[in-house]
């Protein structure tokens, strides 16, 4: 992700609709197989500015973060997350089975990460017997766009991939959905007129876009597919978010 990018997630993951009706998702998807009286041992991989480390993480257990961008470390101080530490997803500097639960948000997608197997496999090394990965990657490569280009992503999936990156790694998946569906047709518009005339669209990624007024109403929508997401799967949608479990 380009430093810009780092500045402007900082000041809206805390109220942009977008990561707020995610981590309602996450929080639900991790509520299947956790309680918060679980006192796991939680690696956010690719922790960004700290998000999720310093809210719905926490409820978990104790929380360590890795990022490989300087940045994103500097803003995880300013959030007083200090369990941190500047490593790649390609090399994780932890020993074998030291976490129960590992988290990645939108990170092995990134054009940084060159093998999303190998740091599957580096999950997977580190991960318990029985422990989990839970995964979220941006859907559909022919819905590339600007904002792809803003926050430096290298590719788009689908489930079948993901099913097939999991069973690579070594991992067994128990879950997998996509997730952003209501909002679809909305969102499916606003890329493919990015496409048509993309010198109107920003040089930013779509975090730098004001709702306003109707920031709230995105995020209860988004909300809404948190059950559905978590239990049965939905069909199609803007990410994908899976759950893959050690052997």
């Amino acid at each position: 992700m380009k430093p810009k990018e780092f500045e402007i997630l900082y000041h809206s993951e805390d109220t942009h609709w977008w990561y707020l009706g995610m981590a309602a998702i996450s929080k639900t998807i991790i509520n299947r197989w956790y309680s918060p009286k679980n006192n796991l041992k939680i690696l956010d991989a690719g922790c960004g500015t700290g998000g999720a480390m310093s809210s719905f993480l926490a409820n978990y257990g104790t929380v360590t973060g890795f990022d490989f961008s300087s940045d994103a470390l500097h803003y995880c101080r300013l959030r007083k997350v200090n369990r941190i530490v500047h490593a790649s997803a390609l090399n994780i500097p932890f020993r074998q089975q030291c976490f129960d639960l590992i988290t990645s948000f939108d990170v092995l997608s990134d054009i940084g990460v060159s093998n999303d197997v190998l740091s599957l496999k580096e999950f997977s090394r580190i991960l318990v017997h029985g422990g989990r990965a839970i995964i979220r990657l941006p859907a559909y490569g022919w819905l590339f766009s600007q904002h792809d280009e803003a926050v430096q992503t290298a590719r788009r999936y689908n489930t079948n991939q993901i099913v097939a990156l999991f069973t690579q790694s070594g991992l067994i998946v128990e879950h997998v959905s996509y997730a952003n569906t209501f909002l679809f047709p909305l969102a499916l518009i606003y890329r493919l007129a990015g496409k048509i005339w993309r010198k109107r669209i920003l040089s930013n990624s779509d975090l730098s876009i004001e709702f306003s007024f109707i920031n709230r109403l995105l995020e209860k929508i988004l909300q809404f597919e948190a059950i559905p997401v978590a239990q049965v799967g939905l069909p199609y949608g803007l990410s994908i978010i899976a759950v893959g479990r050690k052997p």
